[in-house]
């Protein structure tokens, strides 16, 4: 039993010495830029050390814009299902599936805008009251009720024209004094 010990122990040392010995190749083939890329050796589960894990990268955050009436740009619209009927939005309003509302990353609460289904030419005028999508590739969330007016709930998404035509206070948001 006792060569056995002796036998683990020395294996010990070796397996470690061979990973400071790699630890150091990489250092030196990290530091130089032609240097190809080298796979690292396999190791036993038992000395092997449990990589870090990365943190999940975090969106970037939301710079609002100011908008003025005539402001018009292009892209995808989806809309919020009434399963987030009655949560509270990133203006502090509850979402109401009925009403004529969107979400946008940087137009400010309380803009109004009217969206056009380029697909079908149909129109309404939305406030923004939330922030979002999330999903790339898209520029702003409908409400229900918006939606469907606009034609989009079997298609799920449409391309759509967004015109700035006013502003209005969005509801819920508090108004903050200074001084």
């Amino acid at each position: 039993m006792h060569r056995f010990s002796e036998v683990m122990s020395s294996l010990t040392w070796a397996v470690t010495a061979a990973l400071l010995s790699l630890s150091a190749s990489f250092a030196v083939h990290a530091q130089s830029p032609a240097a190809p890329a080298v796979a690292p050796a396999a190791t036993p589960a038992a000395v092997a050390a449990p990589a870090p894990s990365a943190a999940p990268a975090k969106a970037a955050p939301t710079v609002v814009t100011s908008a003025t009436a005539g402001d018009v740009s292009e892209g995808k619209l989806a809309y919020y299902s009434s399963k987030f009927n009655g949560r509270k939005t990133a203006s502090g309003e509850r979402y109401n599936a009925s009403a004529m509302t969107m979400a946008h990353n940087s137009l400010p609460f309380g803009t109004q805008v009217k969206v056009t289904n380029l697909a079908n030419q149909r129109s309404v005028v939305v406030r923004v009251n939330d922030r979002g999508p999330s999903t790339p590739g898209r520029v702003g969330d409908l409400s229900l009720a918006a939606a469907q007016k606009l034609g989009a709930i079997r298609k799920g998404s449409i391309d759509a024209k967004l015109e700035v035509v006013g502003m209005n206070k969005a509801r819920g948001t508090k108004k903050v004094e200074t001084g």
